[in-house]
């Protein structure tokens, strides 16, 4: 007779509470966004007052720079809309 391999039923994990260590990634996210949108300013601000004419490949990373910005803040817009949107949906179900 061939031998059936036992079975056994495992338990499921159990999650213990560990305290989170760090930010979350919400907040992670925000602070990258935050520093995106700090370094675009800092750029435009610079190519701002800089006083002298720029060069085509100053006036390219210039470009994508000012994309990367605009992103950027468009991006945090959003995220306060849907986090706002959120709140109101909260406050509304109580």
């Amino acid at each position: 007779m061939p031998q059936r391999a036992a079975t056994t039923t495992a338990s499921p994990p159990t999650k213990e509470a560990h305290p989170q260590e760090g930010p979350s990634p919400f907040a992670r996210i925000l602070k990258g966004l935050g520093n995106e949108v700090e370094r675009g300013e800092r750029l435009v601000g610079a190519a701002m007052h800089s006083g002298r004419d720029l060069g085509a490949q100053e006036l390219l990373v210039l470009q994508a720079g000012v994309y990367r910005y605009s992103e950027a803040v468009d991006l945090s817009a959003k995220l306060v809309d849907r986090a706002a949107t959120g709140v109101k949906t909260i406050i509304q179900g109580q």
